[in-house]
């Protein structure tokens, strides 16, 4: 792709825009950056990209700053704007910070994408190809943006880029072609961005849109949801995992694949959780098919465990264990921590809320009922939460702080049981973040004393 002496128009100066913008410069375009925050607002990334040569764009999406553009490249905290549609009019390309870096990349690309599960899988694909012994890069929605791998140690035909791509990085990527492409799952999120389910699994869909046959499509077996997403039969090679018939699934006491007869035994998995064994079995296949060892992909799932604020146990109190699954910020996240977690045998706590996102919570609730000892609710969603969760019979409390919400669980629970966080909410209600809410948590768990002093 060449930019040189071209008018490119990137809008939103977070992490990735501003890995977009600097690309960009370093390419010999000429680069403007929009965003609606101030100059102060920016701080030192503003000082950095007027190094670069980028001009800076502020406070307000101005039609004049659109006026001449002759590419314009969209962040993915960005919602689409009307304006997109204007300039498109005129026949100029709106693409993704993810699509840009794709036309420059000489890496091959490994995708990953699903409402769930999409940060354990892209991290176990990273290091079973690192340990493979492949230049690898690893990013995108889970931390670096793509743009930063361009040019980078990985960026070379023998290297891989193995990246995590939101429903918002795909909503307009055309020749991003993944080698390997997964779709995990897909439960209703983001529904406050987009129209329907249907909507948002459309914009994972995109994963596929240019890939050919002698691309792969990594898909879960018996999932109807996605099966209504995956490449047409001329489109990508489709792979399943998982289920009874899967390419790579759980077979008794073992994951094995199929195709290679490689078998790992489900006691050395370090992943918790029986949503994580599906996890893995899709990490497997598409390293496989990406061309990672067995002995690489053996080594990882033996040595490397969650992800923080993944299903990750903080400590066990008198019987009695602490899971924090703060990243689960929607329903279907918190209903796989569920399932993965609890049994009728091995009850929940369950503490959730925060901000809504849409849907609805009844799938939480009827599970729950099977696998659940009481709930603690808190934040701005607790009403929606407890009207869903009336008439289990089970007791709801309520808390104004994480450190009350522990207390309360912490009298609920009887030993054997675990208490989770998994808030089916957004936490910007109360936290920074879902990393700093489970820090949070992490840390009034920690301050239990044993006996039940707190």
């Amino acid at each position: 792709m060449d930019v040189t002496d071209e008018k490119v128009l990137v809008v939103g100066a977070g992490a990735s825009g501003v890995s977009a913008a600097l690309l960009l410069a370093r390419k010999g375009a000429r680069v403007t950056i929009n965003d609606l925050r101030t100059r102060a607002e920016l701080g030192a990334d503003a000082s950095r990209l007027e190094r670069a040569g980028v001009e800076l764009a502020l406070e307000g999406h101005a039609e004049a700053v659109f006026e001449e553009a002759e590419l314009v490249v969209v962040s993915p905290g960005v919602p689409p704007l009307p304006i997109f549609r204007e300039v498109e009019a005129r026949g100029v390309e709106v693409i993704s910070e993810v699509e840009l870096a794709a036309r420059f990349l000489a890496a091959p690309l490994v995708g990953i994408t699903g409402t769930n599960g999409k940060s354990t899988v892209t991290t176990l694909i990273g290091e079973m190809m690192k340990r493979s012994g492949k230049p690898t890069f690893v990013g995108g929605n889970l931390g670096v943006a793509l743009s930063d791998a361009v040019d980078g140690d990985a960026d070379r035909p023998d290297g891989v880029a193995v990246v995590e791509l939101s429903s918002f990085q795909l909503e307009r990527v055309r020749v991003m072609k993944p080698i390997v492409a997964l779709l995990l799952n897909v439960s209703p999120d983001h529904l406050d961005r987009y129209p329907s389910v249907d909507a948002y699994g459309r914009a994972k869909a995109n994963i596929f849109s240019a890939q050919g046959p002698t691309e792969h499509a990594v898909l879960p077996a018996g999932d109807a949801t996605v099966a209504a997403f995956a490449p047409p039969r001329d489109g990508a090679t489709r792979h399943w995992y998982g289920g009874s018939d899967g390419e790579v699934r759980v077979d008794g006491d073992a994951i094995v694949d199929t195709e290679t007869g490689w078998r790992f035994p489900l006691s050395e998995l370090r992943l918790q959780g029986l949503h994580n064994q599906l996890n893995a079995c899709a990490a497997v296949l598409a390293a496989r098919l990406a061309g990672a060892s067995g002995e690489a992909i053996t080594e990882t799932l033996r040595e490397v465990g969650g992800l923080p604020h993944r299903a990750e146990l903080v400590r066990t109190v008198d019987g009695v264990d602490w899971v924090d699954d703060s990243k689960a910020t929607n329903v279907g996240a918190a209903l796989a921590a569920l399932e993965g977690l609890a049994s009728p045998t091995r009850l929940a706590v369950l503490i959730a809320g925060g901000v809504d996102k849409g849907g609805s919570y009844v799938p939480l609730a009827q599970r729950f009922y099977e696998v659940g000892r009481a709930v603690v609710l808190m934040g701005e969603a607790a009403p929606l939460l407890a009207d869903a969760f009336a008439g289990l019979g089970l007791p709801i409390e309520n808390a104004d702080s994480m450190a009350e919400a522990v207390a309360r669980a912490r009298a609920l629970a009887r030993p054997g049981d675990v208490v989770l966080l998994a808030p089916a909410c957004s936490s910007f209600d109360m936290f920074r973040s879902y990393a700093h809410r489970g820090d949070v948590f992490q840390d009034a768990v920690r301050a239990l004393d044993e006996g039940g002093a707190s």
